[in-house]
C-alpha cells in the first residue's frame, strides 16, 4: 500500500511537471540546412551552415526556461553546423556550454528529424514564438524559400514573438515592401563593416546576397547597430533581431521577455 502511494505520488509530480511546462507554450526554430556557400561569382566553394553557438545558446535559454521547442527546415533535412562556429573565440564566456551544443546537434533525435517548413506552417497556430538562427546558410536557401515569408508574415500578423539572429533579419527582404509587416520597425542585424571583415578576412570571398543593412534600410526599416564584433540586440513590438555571434545575452534577454509577454 504504502508503494502504491509513493509511486502514485511521483506520478502526480511528473504529470504537474509535464503541465508546467506545456503551459509555458511552444516556440519554432526554423533552421537553414544548407551546407555550401558560392564566392566570388561561384567561381569558389565554402562550407557553410547554421552558427552553432547562435542556435545552441538561444535554445537553451529558450528550453531552460520552460518552453518546447520544435524545429523545421526547408525539406525536413537536418541543418549543417558552419565549422567557423567551432572556434572558441564565439563561445567567449559560454566556452564550457562547446561540448554540450556538439553532442545535442549530433545526437538529439528531434533535432536531427526536423519537420520541412511546408508543415510548420500548417502547425503554426501550435507556437508562441519563432527563433531563425544565423549563419551564411540561411542566405541561400531559407530567403528563397517561399515558405520563409509565409511564416514571418503569420507571426507577425498575429503579434508572436519573433527573433531574428545576425543574418536572419536578411530575410524581411523577401516580403515585399507593400505586403511587409515590418516597414517602420527598428532592426538590427550583422553590420556593413563586419560583412566586410567576414569576406575579407574569413572566407576571403564575397557571397551574392550580401549588404544586409542597406537592404533593411532601403525596404523601409529603421537600421539600429552595435560596435563591430561586440553584443548587440535591439527590440521593437514583437521583433527581436541580434547583430553577430557575440550577441547572445542580449538577444535571449529581450527575447525571454517577449515569449512571457506572450501569455
Amino acid at each position: 500500500m504504502k508503494n502504491t502511494r509513493t509511486v502514485c505520488i511521483a506520478l502526480l509530480a511528473l504529470f504537474m511537471s509535464f503541465s508546467a511546462f506545456a503551459q509555458k507554450g511552444k516556440v519554432l526554430f526554423v533552421i537553414s540546412e544548407a551546407d555550401t556557400l558560392l564566392l566570388q561569382k561561384g567561381k569558389k566553394k565554402r562550407q557553410t551552415g547554421v552558427f552553432l553557438n547562435e542556435f545552441y545558446l538561444t535554445h537553451k535559454s529558450i528550453a531552460d526556461a520552460g518552453f518546447a521547442i520544435d524545429y523545421a527546415t526547408p525539406t525536413g533535412k537536418k541543418a549543417t553546423i558552419d565549422q567557423e562556429s567551432l572556434d572558441d573565440d564565439y563561445w567567449e564566456g559560454k566556452l564550457e556550454l562547446k561540448p554540450e551544443a556538439i553532442e545535442f546537434w549530433k545526437t538529439n533525435e528531434t533535432f536531427s528529424n526536423p519537420m520541412p517548413l511546408a508543415e510548420a506552417i500548417e502547425k503554426q497556430e501550435e507556437y508562441i514564438g519563432l527563433v531563425i538562427p544565423g549563419g551564411q546558410g540561411l542566405m541561400i536557401d531559407l530567403i528563397y524559400d517561399n515558405n520563409t515569408a509565409v511564416l514571418l508574415k503569420k507571426f507577425a500578423a498575429d503579434k508572436k514573438a519573433i527573433g531574428l539572429i545576425c543574418h536572419a533579419p536578411a530575410l524581411i527582404t523577401t516580403i515585399p515592401k507593400k505586403d511587409n509587416p515590418f516597414v517602420g520597425y527598428k532592426v538590427n542585424s550583422i553590420t556593413p563593416i563586419e560583412e566586410f571583415y567576414v569576406e575579407k578576412f574569413i572566407m576571403k570571398g564575397k557571397p551574392k546576397n550580401r549588404k544586409i543593412a542597406r537592404q533593411l534600410k532601403n525596404l523601409g526599416l529603421e537600421y539600429d547597430r552595435g560596435g563591430p564584433g561586440k553584443g548587440f540586440a535591439t527590440r521593437d513590438r514583437n521583433l527581436v533581431s541580434s547583430q553577430n555571434p557575440y550577441s547572445g545575452v542580449d538577444f535571449n534577454e529581450l527575447f525571454l521577455k517577449v515569449l512571457k509577454e506572450m501569455k
